[in-house]
Formats: structure tokens, C-alpha cells, sequence
């Protein structure tokens, strides 16, 4: 349903959620996150420019959420990068179908029903445990490595 690029942003502020106000670098979300960094560091300007994140140069830099996650909408995120597509002509592509046909009609209230729950849904809600593991993370964070 969604693009690589909106499940890497989609990682990338949830994990900025997770970090509660602390800076993470590129290199620091790339590796918490599993995406490429170069492709992250992309993701992360479309995400600056949407007014998501801030980033902050120097010793302690880097990326924080621009407000609270709880503040902050999974569709907001969607929206900045990709938003999601609404039908603007009849999917069977006949002409004569001016309004809503029934399958339009039926996709439309699909997409609709998508962007309500994502509305519903903040960024806070997203760095909670996964049910029946509570200390399990969303996606698999990188070993630490023992010295």
C-alpha cells in the first residue's frame, strides 16, 4: 500500500518519536532503522521541509521531531512524502461514468477509511511496546557490540 520511501519515513519519525527530544544523527536512524543512508538522508530533507523534523548542525546535531509525538499524525507524515492517491476517473475507464460508479465509489470510501486512521493514529501511539512483547521493539534495532 505504500511506497519504500513512505515505510522509510514512516521508520525514520517513529524512531525520531522513540529518541523523546534526544538528536539522532543520520547514521544513528540509518542503523535503528535498517535504511540505506543515503536514501535516508533524502527522506529526512522532504521530512525537514514538511515542517516534521528539525535538524540541528555541530557536536550534538541531528534530527528531532519539530513537536510532540503525540502531536504528530501518521497521515501527516504519508502526506509529506506520498500522498495517498484518490481517484479522479472511473477505474473500469468508461467515459460515460461522470460521477461515482459503484467501484469507484467503493475505492474512494477505501482511501478515505485509510487516511481516517492514519489521521487517528500519532506518532506517540507507534513507539508503544508490540502487544505480548513488551520489550520488543517494531523493527529489529542492530546488536550492540560487546567490548
Amino acid at each position: 500500500m505504500f511506497s519504500q520511501t513512505t515505510e522509510y519515513a514512516l521508520r525514520a519519525v517513529v524512531t525520531l518519536a522513540g529518541a523523546e527530544g534526544q538528536p539522532l544523527t543520520t547514521a544513528e536512524i540509518a542503523a535503528r532503522t535498517k535504511v540505506p543512508p543515503g536514501y535516508l538522508s533524502k527522506v529526512l530533507q522532504t521530512l525537514g521541509r514538511a515542517g516534521l523534523i528539525k535538524a540541528a548542525r555541530g557536536l550534538r546535531g541531528g534530527y528531532r521531531l519539530s513537536r510532540p509525538a503525540a502531536n504528530i499524525c501518521m497521515l501527516e507524515v504519508v502526506n509529506a512524502v506520498e500522498p495517498l492517491a484518490r481517484i479522479s476517473e472511473c477505474p473500469l475507464g468508461r467515459p460515460d461514468h461522470t460521477s461515482l460508479c459503484p467501484l469507484h465509489r467503493r475505492i474512494d470510501e477505501a482511501v478515505a477509511a485509510t487516511e481516517r486512521q492514519l489521521a487517528s493514529t500519532t506518532l506517540e501511539e507507534l513507539i508503544e511496546p508490540v502487544p505480548g512483547h513488551p520489550e520488543a521493539p517494531v523493527w529489529p534495532v542492530p546488536e550492540q557490540s560487546i567490548s
